[in-house]
């Protein structure tokens, strides 16, 4: 599904008449007021828009339901939409035409870690606000940034120890695509994994859409390692676990648990090639609960495919705009990025996952960890949860000494950060 502003706009105007599932939308000219700009920076084109696509949809649903109730105060929500091209060299030239150009007080966007580092220095030297999506490895504090997706705390803190109670399992292979966020998840998988009185045997790494996997997975077949944690992004996770498979191994003796693959790359590889494996996160299509359902159903509808599926960067990408939304109602006209971000520490919300929070001194979002089984059907059947959000720990794996370093260069307070 290829974006673009004027497609959106086309696509609103249209809403009316059945076109999208989001009754009584008004457009720009309904609401008669003048609209507020966001961007939206997400891949379409290249390896990661297999994830990708479906954050800039979910998106934009937000933003097509917000502005069917109203919009924000009666004034538009008018996305600016970008593509970062699978790069991060196009991902920093995007957002600074979004920031300096365009000049909106706040974009939603990013997937990896390597676009997000390549475009936070254009939202620090401009001071002005990214609202990001994805689970991801820490180590980090903006004040130009809203974290929405799970800190590691709120992922591996309980996946690990789970992995060697529940699934009796002592040896690691580690194994990841070749950039920040799978390396420095590894850093808290191996200080996890050490606390929890288990070892890792190998921890491994493979370009980011690196297809070919025979090598690595002969390597795992001779490790000696009885679980794989993988770290392993985008469509290489696809070529992985067909080659995992390819080779003779199953889950159910030497189980991957993974910290990235989710309902999109089940999707993509075929149910059979991931059905017993796990994954760790705050959301999952699966969740039961009428509000997770209605978010399912409303979400087909938009994308007008009765099979799409549903995912955790893609649902804190579709909650993350309502916070948006209800920090901007109480700011009237004064939505600079400053005031944007104030409003939004500190705010709830009832997503599909459950309830929310922005942590009012590092900008992370207080989830629920989740644990599930991949099934024969592609869904994750959950087999463990907490049974309240957790507040988010990015810097729970590492020393007092590396959070000040980062958070003062950020120019927040890492002992707050700490607490």
């Amino acid at each position: 599904m290829s974006l673009n502003r004027r497609s959106f706009l086309k696509s609103t105007a249209l809403a009316g008449a059945g076109a999208i599932a989001a009754p009584g939308l008004m457009t720009r000219a309904a609401l008669g007021a003048d609209p507020i700009k966001v961007g939206v920076l997400f891949s379409q084109t290249g390896g990661l828009s297999i994830i990708e696509k479906s954050l800039a949809d979910a998106t934009l649903m937000a933003i097509a339901e917000i502005n069917a109730k109203g919009g924000v105060a009666g004034r538009p929500i008018e996305p600016i939409i970008e593509d970062g091209a699978s790069d991060p060299k196009t991902f920093n030239e995007k957002a600074s035409k979004l920031v300096v150009r365009d000049r909106v007080p706040t974009v939603f966007g990013c997937y990896t870690s390597a676009s997000r580092k390549a475009v936070l220095p254009v939202f620090e030297k401009r001071n002005n606000l990214l609202f990001y999506p994805t689970y991801y490895e820490g180590f980090e504090c903006s004040k130009n940034v809203i974290y929405t997706g799970s800190a590691p705390n709120q992922q591996l803190s309980t996946f690990i120890p789970w992995i060697i109670k529940n699934l009796g399992k002592k040896k690691f292979f580690i194994v990841g695509s070749n950039y920040i966020y799978p390396r420095e998840m590894a850093k808290v998988c191996k200080i996890l994994i050490e606390a929890n009185g288990a070892e890792w045997v190998a921890d491994e790494y493979l370009e980011l859409g690196h297809s070919e996997w025979g090598s690595m997975v002969n390597k795992i077949k001779s490790s000696g390692c009885d679980v794989v944690l993988s770290n392993v992004v985008g469509d290489s996770v696809v070529a992985f676990y067909r080659e995992f498979k390819n080779q003779g191994l199953t889950h159910d003796v030497l189980p991957i648990c993974a910290s990235v693959t989710s309902e999109v790359e089940i999707a993509a590889m075929g149910a059979e090639y991931a059905a017993g494996s796990y994954t760790s996160f705050p959301y999952f299509q699966a969740i039961d609960s009428e509000a997770n359902k209605a978010f399912v159903e409303r979400y087909r509808a938009y994308v007008k495919d009765p099979k799409a599926v549903t995912h955790h960067a893609m649902e804190s990408s579709y909650f993350q705009v309502y916070l948006f939304a209800q920090a901007a109602a109480k700011l009237g006209d004064k939505l600079t990025s400053n005031a944007i971000r104030d409003a939004v520490a500190g705010s709830e919300f009832d997503a599909p996952n459950g309830h929310v929070k922005i942590d009012p001194e590092n900008l992370h979002t207080w989830l629920t960890p989740r644990i599930a089984q991949w099934q024969a059907d592609g869904q994750g059947k959950i087999v463990d949860q907490l049974p309240a959000p957790i507040r988010p720990l990015p810097y729970s794996a590492y020393g007092e000494t590396e959070a000040n370093l980062f958070c003062t260069t950020a120019g927040l307070d890492s002992a707050k950060l700490k607490q």
